[in-house]
Formats: structure tokens, sequence, C-alpha cells
């Protein structure tokens, strides 16, 4: 009976004792909740931190990657314009070497088209042709003034290129017997020479007459070798032709 006794009047303590020890277990896990989660918002703040700084950084470097950038191109516009400047110089000298070649080449043309006209009578068609359409070229907006130039100079090339040739071809003679195929010889600008086809009449064109006058049989031969020379069906040789003195002032021949 005192055991029992002893166990009845222990038994409240005990159970105040175990509520207790629960409340304290209760209490020590609420409290390893409470300090979990703050170490989580210590964790979320310290990431977050690191996050902010990391963009701060990151900012920091595009900041002087931008200013690294608008440095750059601000000396690449510094130079643009410096280049545009001076290219828009170099087009007001073009502008005014243009206006002084264009005339230039007006009268380069004109005086070509004299010397043309002054010249002996070989190739009329195939170099007055060239020279109208030199003047049709220079009245043309759409062709540059280097083209224009390059063309008359070219125009000047091949004329200075006939005094240096020897130069055979069929065409019409125009005299006053009427029109008539012969075979023209040209020696350079020296003389101009022309054969009948049957080889019956020759001539050449005398400068100071104006007009073309007439050769003896003797040098029919020596005509057709020049013809064939030129044509390059055969070698050269010596040919014995008539040439005319440039300055002389009577209608004598030389050989």
């Amino acid at each position: 009976m005192k055991g029992w006794l002893i166990g009845l009047l222990l038994m409240p303590a005990m159970l105040l004792a175990d509520t207790r020890l629960q409340n304290a277990q209760e209490e020590s896990e609420a409290l390893q909740r409470d300090a979990a989660a703050a170490q989580q918002r210590i964790d979320a703040l310290d990431d977050a931190s690191r996050e902010a700084l990391q963009r701060y950084r990151d900012a920091v470097l595009q900041s002087r990657q931008l200013r690294d950038y608008n440095e750059r191109m601000t000396a690449m516009v510094e130079g643009q314009r410096s280049e545009l400047d001076s290219l828009e110089e170099q087009l007001a000298s073009i502008e005014q070497t243009q206006r002084a070649v264009l005339p230039l080449l007006h009268q380069m043309v004109s005086s070509l088209e004299q010397f043309v006209a002054l010249d002996l009578p070989f190739l009329p068609e195939e170099r007055n042709t060239r020279i109208s359409q030199l003047h049709s070229l220079l009245d043309r907006a759409d062709v540059s003034v280097a083209e224009k130039y390059r063309r008359v100079i070219e125009a000047y090339q091949i004329e200075s290129d006939y005094g240096r040739t020897l130069e055979a071809w069929r065409g019409t003679l125009e005299d006053d017997q009427g029109h008539r195929t012969v075979e023209f010889l040209r020696l350079g600008r020296v003389m101009l020479y022309y054969q009948s086809l049957d080889g019956r009449e020759q001539g050449y064109w005398d400068a100071d007459a104006e007009n073309w006058a007439s050769l003896p049989g003797s040098y029919r031969r020596a005509l057709e070798q020049g013809i064939r020379i030129a044509r390059q069906q055969q070698t050269p040789e010596l040919l014995r032709l008539p040439l005319k003195p440039v300055a002389s002032t009577d209608a004598t021949e030389g050989n």
C-alpha cells in the first residue's frame, strides 16, 4: 500500500515533468526552425548581396567599355569629318580643273580637225568620223572629264602613229576623171601614192596644188613593191619613189 501511495503521489510530478520536457523539446524544435529560417534569410540576403555586387561590377565594366567605345567613335568621327573636308576641297579643285580642261579639250579637237583637213587626204571617212565622235563626246554630261581627256589623247596618238607607218589599202579616188577604185600607198605623212588596179596608172598627192598628179610608168614596179611590203606580202627593201620636199615652193620632184 505504501508503494502505491508513493506512486500516486509521484505521478502528478512525473506528468508535470513530462509535460515540461515535451514543451522544452517543442520550444527547442521551434527555435531550431526559427534558426534555420533565419539562416535561410541570411543566406538569401548574402546571395542577393553577391548578385548585387556582381551586377555593380558588370555595370562598372560596361560603363568603362562604353566610355572607351565612345572615345574611339569620337576619334573616328573626327577623322571622317577631316576626310570629308579634304574631299570637299578636292571636289572644288576638280570642278575648277574641269572648267579649265573642257575648253582646252574643245580647242585640241578643233586643232586636230584643222590638222586633218590640211594633211594628206588618206582615210578621210575614218579620221573625220573619229573627230565628229570627239565633238559629240565633249558635249555629253554623263562622261567624265578624265574619259574625255583619254579619248582626245588617244586620237592624237593615232594621228601621230600615221607618221611612222607604211600603209596600203584599196579605196575610191576622186579626181578630174571621176570616181574609181585604186590601190593607195601611204609613206608616213610624207607622201601618198595611188595605182590603178591594172597597174597602168599611178600618181601622188600634190600638197601644193592640192590635187592628184600623175607619175611616169617607170614607178609602176616600185609602187607595186611598196604596196606588197605595206601588206607584209614581201620583205622590206629600198624603194625608188619620188619625194616632194616639204618646204619646196616649186614643182620639182626629189628621189
